[in-house]
């Protein structure tokens, strides 16, 4: 399962990456995850020099 929220914030990041320049290597990583109302928070970060942070609900 969280894997597959990397997954998804990856896809993301790299589906909104400007095409014009190469897309420099990169990583996701979780930096907070917890369980509250039966669903799966995830707080992802990556290894770009964005400062993004992304917010994932994982409904089960």
């Amino acid at each position: 399962m969280d894997e597959k929220a990397l997954q998804i914030v990856k896809d993301y990041i790299f589906a909104h990456l400007d095409k014009t320049d190469m897309v420099p290597p990169f990583d996701v990583y979780m930096v907070w995850k917890c369980k509250a109302l039966q669903n799966w928070k995830y707080l992802i970060s990556s290894t770009l020099c964005d400062g993004m942070y992304r917010r994932r609900t994982r409904k089960l």
